[in-house]
């Protein structure tokens, strides 16, 4: 489940996919900007299925830090999914 700003979807999760490409392609509005991991617009917060994405990238460690990552924040843009299943995803953007 994606959860944006005006829109709640459900859509088949798929792996090597970001989460913002998911929503995107769900038509979920999602907010962001570069999609590189650099704006953090795109944060999110992980209600469920953490362990079925793939480990934090690089940019996530430095846009996000590890008490954002430790409190199940994600970048959209970065977080892919390594498994299948049920990932509970919403935006929360700074601004």
């Amino acid at each position: 489940m994606l959860t944006g700003r005006t829109r709640t979807k459900e859509t088949e999760s798929r792996t090597g996919i970001s989460l913002l490409e998911h929503a995107l392609r769900a038509d979920v509005d999602w907010g962001f900007n570069c999609s590189r991991g650099t704006c953090a617009r795109c944060r999110c917060y992980i209600a469920e299925g953490s362990d079925l994405l793939e480990e934090p990238t690089d940019a996530e460690w430095d846009r996000l830090g590890p008490d954002e990552l430790d409190a199940g924040f994600r970048l959209g843009c970065q977080a892919k999914v390594a498994r299948t299943g049920t990932i509970k995803a919403v935006n929360r953007t700074y601004f």
